[in-house]
């Protein structure tokens, strides 16, 4: 992109992901309703939002990592069909919703505006994009708004795999490779999974053609030696991968509920859903099979105050606070590049990495807060423009070499959100686990027919073994039932794959039950554990 007379640059990252959930042998299951629920109040917004702004002629540059469990997920045929299922089953209540509110005019407004955004995304998702969203953020990139980046292939935490090279080596090989093929193109950059750096990882993003990875603020402010210009420029690793670290000021802004814009009291209460609210009897078709009450996403509260008396969510009040918003966030980010621009010998760069699913799912204004921050940083003001990290290494080749510290972006900043008492237990399991399949991988180069496809199937268990998210979900006492079953199902599977393979006795019934069901990476290669 053309540089100009801005005297500096923001790059706002957004991080999509969710864990692999897909469970064809139930007909209904809670937890892919993670994923339909982010389609409905993330995805869809944010396309519609990019593509709108790229329509009217407005330029941009937004970077999106895109992890490969959720792009898989996106394009399973399956879940494509069960989502459209989820949507309709939302249009029904919806309608019924704006004539149970009819005589409640504060309430029918919301109904409305509830049902019409049903609709539409029936309409983006079925009409406009054929049930493929990844095809949508292509052709974004395609038009030049988005760059679209990688991450682990199934969001493993590479910092607590370093007793196995050869994982780390897959998580990153599997994702980039993954990539490709999905995209067409190379990923410039790699999203570590809660930014979780281990010193000397990037020697593999470098093996694999990544130029850039993203730090929390003391990754990058810990790397010896000292950075020269903080985290307002990125570092090269001694392999030539450069690191960028977050802002702490502007991602305080988005996503402290305590401190930042999504806990004003005019936005959308996300914790009072008519699932919860409404009678049992009405509301039962709606939730879970069941009969267990659950959020339908049809929510008719503002935030209101530290109260449980909650007033009626007025949109056009909170559509308003989210202009006044973006423009205060703007208006931040012009006096602190600013100040940047007459201390530093170059044009600093302001990286904002947030998760993608805060922008409509938590914060339900949130998507409308990125158009409005894109205008008017278009035409309100010439101090900043927004790039991508990718963009700012074609403007400055040249740029300090230093080794970030182990870092992660989790609570406290390094490991222990996924290595403590709740969790500790997965990591003597996970790390023999890698060691058997580098010892697989090793004995069985050139495997065909059905140790091959036993050896592949071999690989997704591991990998899906391996997400962060079961550590992450057990650490915060969500749903630890769930986390802890798909840890020791994936664990279990992978076993009686090592020992099948090595007496010579795979039973394909089975095998072909578990490649339906954990079908991730459909073109994965075992042999890429041979080696590190």
């Amino acid at each position: 992109m053309n540089m100009g007379n801005e005297r500096g640059y923001l790059a706002i990252v957004l991080h999509a992901h969710l864990p692999y959930v897909r469970h064809p042998e139930h007909s209904d299951f809670f937890e892919e309703t993670w994923l339909y629920e982010a389609i409905t109040e993330t995805y869809i917004p944010l396309i519609k939002t990019f593509k709108r702004l790229a329509d009217e002629g407005i330029r941009f540059r937004i970077t999106m990592s895109l992890t490969p469990p959720l792009a898989c997920m996106l394009q399973d045929g399956l879940l494509k069909e069960r989502y459209l299922r989820h949507i309709e089953r939302l249009i029904e209540l919806a309608e019924r919703e704006t004539e149970r509110t009819r005589w409640l005019p504060e309430f029918h407004r919301n109904a409305q505006m509830y049902l019409e955004k049903f609709h539409e995304a029936r309409r983006i998702f079925r009409d406009e994009y054929q049930c493929d969203l990844v095809a949508a953020l292509a052709e974004l990139q395609d038009r030049g708004c988005l760059e679209i980046i990688t991450s682990c292939a199934t969001h493993g935490y590479l910092p607590l795999m370093e007793t196995s090279r050869e994982a780390v080596r897959a998580q990153v090989k599997i994702a980039v490779d993954y990539h490709r093929r999905t995209f067409h193109r190379n990923s410039q950059g790699f999203w570590l999974a809660e930014c979780g750096f281990n010193p000397g990882d990037d020697e593999y993003l470098k093996q694999e053609g990544i130029r850039y990875f993203i730090l929390d603020a003391h990754g990058v402010l810990f790397a010896s030696p000292q950075p020269k210009y903080g985290v307002f420029a990125p570092v090269y690793c001694k392999s030539g991968v450069a690191a960028f670290g977050r802002d702490m000021e502007s991602s305080k802004q988005v996503w402290s509920a305590r401190e930042g814009y999504p806990g004003d009291y005019d936005y959308r209460e996300f914790y009072r859903d008519i699932g919860y609210d409404l009678d049992y009897d009405y509301i039962k078709p709606y939730i879970h099979p069941g009969g267990t009450r659950v959020s339908t996403g049809i929510k008719y509260y503002r935030i209101t105050g530290k109260t449980h008396d909650k007033q009626p969510y007025d949109r056009e009040r909170a559509l308003r606070k989210a202009a006044i918003h973006a423009g205060n966030f703007m208006f931040n980010r012009e006096k602190q590049i600013e100040y940047l621009a007459s201390v530093m010998d170059r044009k600093p760069i302001v990286v904002a990495p947030y998760d993608a699913e805060l922008f409509g799912h938590w914060w339900f204004e949130g998507p409308r807060w990125l158009d409005y921050l894109i205008r008017k940083v278009t035409y309100d003001q010439n101090v900043f423009k927004l790039i991508t990290p990718g963009d700012y290494l074609n403007t400055y080749q040249r740029n300090q070499v230093s080794t970030p510290s182990l870092s992660s972006w989790g609570y406290k900043g390094y490991n222990e959100v996924w290595l403590e008492g709740s969790n500790d237990w997965i990591y003597r399991h996970l790390h023999k686990a890698a060691e058997r399949m580098s010892e697989l991988a090793k004995a069985y180069p050139s495997s065909d027919g059905l140790r091959r496809r036993a050896l592949n199937q071999a690989a997704r268990e591991l990998l899906l073994a391996q997400s962060s998210d079961w550590a992450f979900i057990m650490k915060t006492g969500t749903v630890v039932p769930y986390a802890v079953r798909r840890t020791k199902e994936h664990l279990w599977r992978f076993t009686k794959l090592y020992e099948d393979i090595r007496r010579e006795s795979i039973d394909e019934g089975w095998l072909s039950d578990i490649e339906y069901r954990n079908n991730i990476f459909p073109e994965i290669d075992y042999n890429v554990y041979a080696k590190a």
